[in-house]
């Protein structure tokens, strides 16, 4: 085509001639615009259904694996979390161990009989209250009152 027309272009004659095929090409361009226009209105319709059907495919994959990464996420941070938790217990156990130590040695330091001492002395007395029992013919022994603690009263201020 632009060999035609550079041919044409040359003499008076080839300028009619030239026009003319320029408005010979500039309809062929018109309608291959409109051929181009009527197919994409035809076949828009199909194109547009198309895209429609594949963006939901990739939204449906998409969200299964943000679902699973979700999911896997959420795992993690609960068994970290767990982890946490049994690090933090660990941590409290041994703070309360400590403190029962220290709290033990400060009342030994007063004097403070332990529960196990209590215990073994209650065990003790029992086993002397029977033997005493038993020397005694089996008298009751008469148990003698256990000293009352004193209550310090509060003196008012006048």
């Amino acid at each position: 085509m632009v060999k035609k027309l550079k041919a044409m272009a040359g003499s008076a004659k080839g300028d009619s001639q030239l026009a003319a095929a320029i408005k010979d090409s500039a309809q062929q361009i018109w309608l291959a615009g409109l051929g181009a226009y009527s197919k994409a209105q035809e076949e828009g319709h199909k194109v547009f259904n198309a895209l429609v059907k594949e963006g939901n495919s990739i939204q449906k994959r998409t969200m299964r694996i943000t679902e699973d990464k979700v999911s896997e996420v959420t795992s993690r941070v609960g068994k970290l979390a767990g982890g946490l938790q049994k690090q933090a217990n660990g941590t409290w156990d041994k703070l309360e161990t400590v403190f029962e130590e220290r709290v033990e040695r400060a009342l030994a330091r007063l004097g403070v009989p332990t529960n196990k001492e209590i215990g073994d002395l209650t065990r003790r007395v029992e086993q002397l209250t029977a033997s005493v029992q038993k020397l005694s013919g089996g008298r009751a022994v008469k148990k003698t009152a256990a000293p009352r603690k004193r209550v310090a009263k509060k003196v008012a201020k006048a």
